[in-house]
């Protein structure tokens, strides 16, 4: 049968993103097809994903989408794969309330093995009170095996392999502790510019963590699940119309698959090289990313920007989130200076130091009787108080917060990142 896991971690920090990556590169070099996924509405880990398996990561988030979809998601998009390998978020409990929304519930919702990822760092039989806490406190989480990252010697893992031994755990192997392995953070996420390390970590990995143990205890029923049938046109959102969207490696990159395929055509523009290929009846869509990190090559396009603003004033169909959000604005703010955007949006962007200001957390609003459901996160703000909002947007826990949302004509804008249902 299949092998389908969870890596997931008692905590943040503790490695999983790196052994996720590492197991996926080390599992493609032995021939296996690897369908990845990420738990969480992350967009950075995505991409270290697609990076080292040649297919897209899949987003599998119970809070965006219900049960019922994250099962489809993952019967469909893992369906021609040899192996689905499934990376948490946070540590494996954490959710938006309590537990719900954590990686323990995808786990749950998908029947899936986990497979801990343990920080062993200054730890040795104290690992075992940890250790035993994570795999008694839900009957319905299943930890079939651990991973130790940052192990300081062979003497130190035989310690936490003694642990394993002690609780009925499978020990998998480990990861030695090793500097040129661990990735550099930007911003709320990791830097996925750099891949450097991928050769030498699957190469750690292979001498070091049991693999082929691992596929054999995580051979579950995924082939068997009754997996909702393939949903119809109506129900996915379905269009025919086509999809013009802003894409560039760190511009504009967070886009959730699911969402472009979706649409029967996507033509992908790069906002700081190419112009847009507009058409009537386009939808075009400017995703988040890191714009302020590029605002001389975006200013540098002006025929680009021309041809966006032109669109939005003519009645063209516009999404905008975020990054996109920011790029339709009249200008964004730096500590270098200011940079004129498409100048649809009145509005100025602050991306200077000194007013940078998280904010971050899942986002709800109800706009003409419909309801949509995403992510905020990011450091940048609007100049003095924020716009008003044409609806009132709440987190995850029914609490307002001061999110606006924008409507232009046929422009729909904010800094949510909108999940496609």
């Amino acid at each position: 049968m299949k092998p389908s896991f969870l890596i997931a971690a008692p905590m943040s920090g503790s490695g999983k993103t790196t052994i996720a990556r590492g197991l996926m590169a080390l599992l493609v070099g032995k021939g296996l097809t690897v369908q990845p996924f990420k738990c969480g509405p992350d967009y950075i880990d995505t991409k270290f994903h697609e990076a080292v398996c040649g297919r897209p990561s899949i987003n599998l988030d119970t809070f965006m989408a219900t049960p019922g979809h994250v099962r489809w998601l993952f019967g469909h998009y893992g369906a021609d794969a040899d192996v689905c390998i499934v990376e948490g978020m946070m540590g494996l409990f954490d959710g938006y309330d309590r537990d719900r929304g954590s990686s323990a519930e995808i786990a749950r919702v998908l029947d899936l093995p986990v497979v801990l990822v343990v920080d062993a760092r200054s730890a040795a039989y104290s690992m075992a009170a940890l250790l035993s806490g994570f795999i008694h406190f839900r009957d319905d989480v299943h930890i079939c095996g651990v991973i130790f990252n940052k192990v300081g010697s062979t003497r130190h893992y035989e310690m936490l392999r003694e642990v394993c031994d002690d609780l009925g755990i499978a020990c998998l192997g480990y990861l030695p502790k090793h500097a040129a392995m661990e990735q550099h953070s930007r911003y709320l996420g990791l830097d996925f510019s750099e891949e450097a390390g991928t050769s030498e970590l699957t190469e750690q990995l292979e001498a070091h963590v049991d693999w082929e143990r691992m596929l054999a205890l995580c051979g579950t029923n995924a082939e068997g699940h009754d997996w909702p049938a393939p949903l119809a046109d109506a129900e996915s959102g379905r269009q025919e119309r086509r999809l013009v969207m802003a894409r560039n490696a760190e511009s504009f990159s967070f886009v959730y698959q699911e969402a472009l395929d979706r649409f029967a055509e996507v033509v992908a523009f790069d906002p700081e090289r190419t112009t847009p290929p507009l058409e009537p009846g386009d939808l075009l869509y400017l995703p988040g990313g890191y714009p302020e990190k590029h605002l001389p090559a975006l200013v540098a396009n002006e025929p680009a920007r021309r041809a966006i603003k032109a669109f939005a004033e003519n009645g063209g169909s516009v999404v905008a989130e975020c990054g996109g959000m920011m790029y339709l604005c009249q200008r964004i703010i730096t500590d270098d200076g200011t940079y004129p955007m498409c100048g649809v949006l009145p509005y100025s962007i602050t991306a200077r130091t000194a007013d940078r200001k998280l904010s971050l957390g899942y986002r709800r609003f109800v706009l003409d009787g419909k309801e949509y459901r995403g992510h905020e996160f990011h450091y940048t703000q609007f100049t003095g108080d924020a716009p008003e909002s044409i609806a009132q947007v709440y987190n995850a826990k029914g609490i307002p917060v001061p999110t606006p949302i924008f409507r232009y004509k046929n422009v729909l804008a904010s800094y949510t990142h909108l999940y496609p249902l």
